[in-house]
């Protein structure tokens, strides 16, 4: 049975991996909010990405390794091939929060990597994730070029906004998948709504038992001191409703608890986000606001497994050898 597991898993590559939220849930195998999330047929290969705090928590819950540094630096380095590659090119330069200059910024430009990364390895299918900002009327010319790179490539590529809320993430959080499949491979077909409005965990339920909870640095139940001001420096919870979006760059703009006289804390942030609590953030308060913040949750990432593995299931490799015949 165990090597009849292992013959059947697929193997992943995960660029821009941040802390291993999207990672976590392609892989499955945790707890969260009293659900248990199985376990998923794929395995981590290569793993990459810059920020060392991000890789130190990455290795310690993954138990995998994770080649650190510019993606530039290990590409030559990467498999030969794998069945499926993943990743969240940053989107500094894409967010309306950020400086909008699209794929011509100088972060935001490093999705020129993962194309280059699938064309190195043909994997049967890539889904590449990204802010709703991505849509927008000033990244037009942005989003069709990202798409028209990878179409050239040979790939079916499509995308879509997604509410994480509606996939048992109590975060009101918006993000892009553009997911791109390889001649042999199914359409891919969207996960169902799991919590559609009316249904959306709260603020309340996720951390309804924290409220009592002492500040404890290895838990990360820690916040900011910041005082309120104006905007987003002053939101409060609602605690009848999801979550704000959990940001990165928050320098102390994260939201204040809904009955408590302080903000929330990166462990209440990491439940927003879908983290399990076993889940270890191996540094201080201003880099686990930002790992976080950064993350795919991965509950929701759990869900767009399932259709990543319905698609990857039905690949015939018959297709592919015409093709390239």
């Amino acid at each position: 049975m165990k090597q009849e597991q292992s013959v059947n898993k697929y193997s992943v590559v995960s660029m821009f991996s941040g802390c291993g939220g999207m990672d976590l849930g392609l892989l499955g195998g945790f707890d969260y909010l009293g659900k248990r999330f199985k376990r998923n047929p794929f395995e981590i290969v290569w793993a990459n990405d810059l920020n060392p705090f991000a890789c130190d928590t990455y290795e310690y819950n993954l138990k995998h390794k994770i080649h650190r540094g510019s993606v530039w630096d290990h590409i030559d380095h990467m498999p030969d091939q794998c069945d499926l590659l993943i990743g969240g090119f940053p989107c500094q330069d894409i967010s309306i929060n950020g400086k909008r200059r699209g794929i011509s910024g100088e972060r935001s430009g490093l999705y020129r990597a993962m194309v280059e990364a699938v064309r190195r390895m043909r994997p049967k299918m890539f889904v590449a994730e990204n802010v709703r900002g991505l849509l927008y009327a000033y990244n037009r010319e942005s989003l069709e070029t990202v798409i028209k790179d990878f179409t050239s490539l040979g790939y079916e590529v499509s995308y879509k906004l997604y509410l994480t809320a509606d996939y048992g993430v109590p975060q009101s959080r918006e993000r892009v998948l553009i997911v791109g499949v390889l001649d042999g491979v199914s359409s891919f077909n969207a996960p169902k709504e799991v919590t559609p409005k009316g249904s959306w965990i709260t603020s309340r339920e996720a951390i309804r038992d924290l409220e009592t909870a002492p500040q404890d640095d290895e838990y990360s139940h820690i916040w900011s001191l910041a005082k309120r001001s104006g905007d987003q420096g002053g939101r409060m919870l609602n605690p009848d409703r999801p979550s704000p979006t959990i940001r990165a760059e928050c320098h102390g703009n994260n939201s204040f608890h809904y009955s408590l006289p302080r903000r929330i804390s990166m462990r209440e942030a990491a439940r927003f986000q879908s983290f399990p609590d076993s889940f270890s953030f191996k540094a201080r308060l201003r880099e686990t606001e930002r790992m976080i913040g950064n993350a795919v949750p991965p509950v929701f990432a759990w869900h767009i497994a399932q259709s990543i593995k319905e698609a990857l299931n039905t690949f015939d490799d018959s297709k592919v050898l015409v093709a390239a015949e």
